[in-house]
């Protein structure tokens, strides 16, 4: 009677140290992983169509004139009457270029940058699988994306939008629309990693690396 009392509180003092430990974990969406983006001055938003077709005339001639492909005489005679449009509209192209870069650094700041105040934390958030390295049919190492197909069939999602994670037990790989739960700690881990399917391979940019303590099935 007293070893199976001592057996019921051994068990009990188990559930409620793991009840513990996963309510502890913090629970959160995609959109946690992004920090609020810095706002920054687009004058391209304004523009009408037929100005931007121009724009992106006058920058195809530029790049091919620096030796970025061949600029024909078509390409320089188009370019110089999209730039005669451009100026009699009072659009300052050079400004307009300059911005541009502007922009460009912007976004790609915005698609690595983290959320710091999530690092070191321990973290619980759904996903599907991205599998990058198996074991006897397992996944060991594999990346967490937010939709369907993500970098196979669509395009890569933003480096701050996926999660690099290594999980030593592996995980079976039911297909790759099944969503799961992944908790670990959140660690932050500038990456480059390959993702192959059937027809070739991709290097995608990841941001985040979590040591997965635990993967299943999302329910």
């Amino acid at each position: 009677m007293i070893l199976l009392r001592l057996i019921v509180a051994a068990s009990l003092t188990c559930v409620l140290w793991v009840s513990a430990v996963l309510a502890e974990a913090v629970q959160i969406g995609w959109d946690d992983l992004a920090p609020a983006a810095e706002a920054y001055e687009n004058p391209f938003a304004d523009l009408e169509p037929d100005q931007l077709s121009d724009l992106r005339t006058v920058l195809r001639s530029r790049s091919a004139g620096a030796g970025a492909g061949a600029l024909t005489p078509e390409m320089k005679q188009e370019a110089e009457a999209a730039t005669a449009r451009l100026e009699a509209s009072g659009l300052d192209i050079d400004r307009l270029f300059e911005q541009r870069e502007v922009i460009m650094e912007k976004r790609i700041a915005a698609a690595t940058a983290i959320r710091p105040d999530i690092v070191g934390q321990d973290i619980r958030m759904p996903g599907y699988l991205l599998p990058l390295d198996l074991r006897d049919g397992k996944a060991v190492e594999f990346l967490l994306v937010p939709t369907v197909g993500a970098c196979i069939h669509t395009p890569p999602p933003p480096a701050n939008q996926m999660v690099h994670v290594r999980y030593p037990k592996g995980v079976e790989i039911e297909g790759l629309y099944s969503p799961v739960w992944i908790r670990g700690t959140m660690m932050t881990e500038q990456t480059t990693q390959t993702v192959r399917y059937s027809d070739g391979q991709a290097q995608v940019d990841v941001s985040y690396v979590m040591s997965a303590d635990l993967v299943e099935p999302y329910r």
